[in-house]
């Protein structure tokens, strides 16, 4: 099929023109903007040279060597891989449920409940981080894996939260009373009927939660000991003492590994439409 560019209506005036492309040169300014910072480090993944700096020297697959032997970094991608799965599977079993009883049950105060449920997103990150090394503290989850998944699965939570009530506003409730009307228990409704339909919200929520676990590093800086450095951790600890491209290509594998993950997440929308 031919490139047809973009025409014009017939009653479009010179500034209706004008305007038409200075919103289109904007949007690509402005994306080009946002795309710079991560296009500028790729390449520095691949320098030859021991700092973040242009022009390169030459190029040099020493740094992604050294981030996959080096003893530190091999720790904080498996502490990343530990905390992340779990984090995310508590919140995408909590939040379905609770998105599923919300949308079901009108009461009063049910809009301040959800809320309370979304505070996670909209709360400062370094309160959070604050409020639960204080809470954790005394009560011994400080310095521990169980506290760190806790608290990165109340920061995935209102994510999944979100995302199966957005689906349920589609969802026919008498699929349910059908289901029930026949025999099935709600259990069994439940795995039978309702989670096929809203399964694109779920796993939605779901890479949403784990994006949002695999990059945190604010609450993990207040939660995490020495024995359970994340990625992200790491990554700052480097830029703070010891700046080399290795955090370069950290953060090249991290840019690739996200924009997967947004990838499989539009591929699912588009597969519901």
């Amino acid at each position: 099929m031919p490139l047809r560019l973009p025409s014009f209506p017939a009653y479009a005036t010179p500034l209706d023109k004008l305007g038409w492309w200075a919103l289109r040169v904007m949007g690509v300014a402005m994306l080009g903007f946002m795309l710079l910072p991560i296009l500028v480090i790729v390449p520095l993944s691949f320098s030859a040279s021991s700092f973040l700096a242009y022009p390169m020297p030459g190029w040099s697959l020493q740094w992604y060597e050294n981030l996959f032997t080096n003893e530190d970094w091999a720790r904080a991608a498996r502490n990343s891989f530990i905390v992340a799965p779990a984090a995310t599977l508590i919140a995408t079993v909590l939040g379905t449920l609770t998105a599923v009883g919300l949308a079901r049950v009108q009461f009063p105060g049910k809009s301040a409940l959800m809320s309370v449920l979304i505070a996670p997103m909209v709360v400062p990150i370094v309160v959070v981080g604050v409020a639960c090394y204080l809470f954790f503290a005394r009560i011994g989850l400080a310095d521990s894996y169980t506290g760190l998944i806790l608290v990165h699965a109340a920061l995935g939570a209102p994510f999944v939260v979100t995302t199966v009530l957005a689906t349920l506003q589609g969802f026919n409730q008498n699929l349910v009373r059908a289901s029930l009307s026949l025999g099935a228990n709600p259990l069994q409704t439940f795995f039978r009927v309702t989670l096929p339909v809203i399964a694109p919200g779920v796993i939605s929520g779901a890479l949403f939660a784990f994006a949002t676990s695999f990059d945190e590093v604010v609450v993990t800086l207040f939660i995490a000991g020495p024995t359970q450095v994340t990625l992200p951790r790491q990554m700052f600890t480097g830029i703070r003492e010891n700046i080399n491209p290795t955090i370069a290509a950290v953060a090249t594998l991290l840019t690739i590994f996200t924009t997967s993950l947004m990838l499989v997440l539009e591929w699912i929308r588009g597969r519901r439409r």
